[in-house]
């Protein structure tokens, strides 16, 4: 009997332990966060849709120049410390730490430098599918000039040039009508808002050159030359504009930068992932239901970004085929990893593309991919500015061969030529605009390979075989010989030469 009750309780510790191990285990638990989802008090951009006065008396009823003068106050360290604790990261593509890049002016002993020193704001938006910076410009322009004030400032910088790009006619005139308002109300010029320091604002139309989205090559047009970019270092913090200590910003960050100094960095840096905080502007476009551009949560998945705010795709979301994520030089993605991906710097980097300016463009089953890529190969040789070889020759050879590729003219050995062509143009250029030539088409490979193969071997069972080049072996001449590594004979007949190895 001893035993029998001495078993029962031995049981009923046993059964005790366990349950408070379960429940020790699910208070140890780390919840799975979800992102997604802001709600509109949490948007910085209250006027994205331009629904509301873009003019100053609508910018002061959505909360704009409120206490601007006690951020100038607080002087440019705390600024510089405010955006760095609020772990903002560049939107205009690059995702460099914005208060780090708003620090490099401040060099020892800058203060005894003589020159002016300027902040440049870079509204080209050149990107093919990028329209987020063209919707502050012409809904919330009030937002972009305190962030110049305030921006400055943390660079002590003098004035700010706004540079537009040339075709956006109703966003520079809002932004210039904006820039008027707050030249009469005090808010920038002599004095800026009564804090003692002086600040000007400019605004510069662009010519629609894409290059000049380049920091240096933006410098270079800004002061009058062609928009080539320029060799670095000097970089431009030291020796910019004028040869005077410059930075070069993104609309969205200098405009988002107010608001977030205002409500604090924590606040800010508890959106999205670590390493990856903050709201972002998402503009999609494609095969989606309702195209738009949207201010959401970073690391939202990509997903629910599409199927929230746009209504899904054109055929529901198995009907997907591939989607390029962050403007037309990020690589396009295949539907499996769109399924799990998050919209944010590291996991886009970890299915091997990129968020660059959060551009979304959504194509189904019904889009031709390789037209699509070969497409983008011809605006980046038109674009090129020629002045670094692999760039200007690339380009070309790359625009040449897509467009072979679309017709399915080439040899199966060309899809390896141009993968190695791509490969030896990244990285050996001044900009990065051979690099942007080469990744999309780099996507292409990586992941629809096989729609580009069987695209040749089609146009090959139709018409005959392809040499190099795209001339079809049966119209070369019959006098002239082929090189030995680029052809081969027949076996069937004397006369008809096939490219490749056998």
């Amino acid at each position: 009997m001893h035993r029998v009750v001495a078993s029962r309780s031995a049981r009923v510790a046993s059964a005790a332990q366990r349950v408070s191990a379960r429940g020790l285990a699910t208070v140890a638990d780390t919840p799975v966060r979800s992102f997604g989802g802001l709600r509109d008090q949490d948007r910085i951009f209250q006027n994205l849709y331009s629904a509301h006065d873009f003019r100053l008396k609508g910018a002061l009823a959505r909360g704009d120049w409120h206490r601007t003068r006690d951020i100038l106050d607080k002087g440019h360290l705390w600024i510089i410390d405010q955006m760095k604790a609020s772990g903002m990261r560049g939107r205009g593509g690059a995702g460099f730490p914005s208060g780090l890049k708003w620090s490099f002016m401040l060099k020892p002993g800058w203060e005894n430098d003589p020159r002016p020193r300027y902040l440049v704001i870079n509204g080209d938006e050149g990107e093919p599918g990028t329209c987020k910076d063209r919707e502050i410009l012409r809904g919330d322009p009030h937002k972009l000039i305190e962030g110049c004030l305030v921006a400055g400032r943390a660079m002590g910088a003098n004035a700010a040039y706004i540079y537009i790009r040339g075709e956006f006619v109703e966003e520079a005139h809002n932004v210039q009508e904006a820039i008027y308002e707050a030249y009469r109300a005090g808010l920038i010029g002599k004095n800026a808002c009564n804090s003692g320091y002086d600040f000007d604002v400019y605004v510069h139309r662009g010519a629609g050159a894409y290059i000049c989205g380049e920091e240096t090559a933006l410098i270079e047009s800004l002061e009058g030359k062609q928009g080539k970019p320029r060799l670095k270092p000097p970089f431009p913090a030291d020796t910019g504009l004028f040869g005077c200590p410059t930075t070069v910003a993104n609309v969205e960050t200098v405009s988002a930068a107010p608001t977030i100094i205002r409500r604090g960095p924590a606040w800010f840096d508890a959106f999205g992932r670590e390493r990856n905080s903050g709201t972002k502007l998402f503009a999609i476009s494609g095969h989606v239901n309702r195209p738009c551009v949207v201010e959401e949560e970073m690391s939202i998945p990509l997903k629910e970004l599409i199927e929230r705010h746009c209504g899904g795709v054109r055929g529901g979301w198995d009907n997907l085929a591939g989607i390029i994520p962050g403007g037309s030089s990020t690589p396009m993605m295949p539907k499996s990893s769109c399924d799990e991906v998050l919209m944010d710097f590291d996991s886009l980097r970890d299915h091997q593309s990129a968020l660059g300016t959060g551009a979304v463009i959504v194509m189904n089953k019904e889009a031709d991919l390789v037209r699509s890529i070969a497409r983008l190969s011809k605006f980046y040789a038109h674009e090129s500015c020629g002045q670094c070889t692999p760039c200007r020759e690339g380009t070309t050879w790359l625009m040449n061969m897509m467009n072979r590729f679309e017709e399915g003219r080439a040899n199966l050995r060309e899809v390896d030529m141009i993968w190695e062509l791509t490969k030896q143009m990244e990285g050996h250029t001044i900009c990065g605009l051979s690099d942007a030539s080469a990744w999309p088409i780099q996507g292409l490979l990586r992941h629809f390979r096989p729609l580009v193969e069987d695209r040749l071997r089609e146009y090959e069972a139709k018409n005959g075989p392809v040499l190099f080049g795209g001339r079809l072996a049966n119209e070369r001449r019959k006098d002239l010989a082929l090189p030995a590594n680029q052809s081969y004979p027949d076996t069937h007949t004397v006369e008809n030469f096939r490219p490749g190895v056998q």
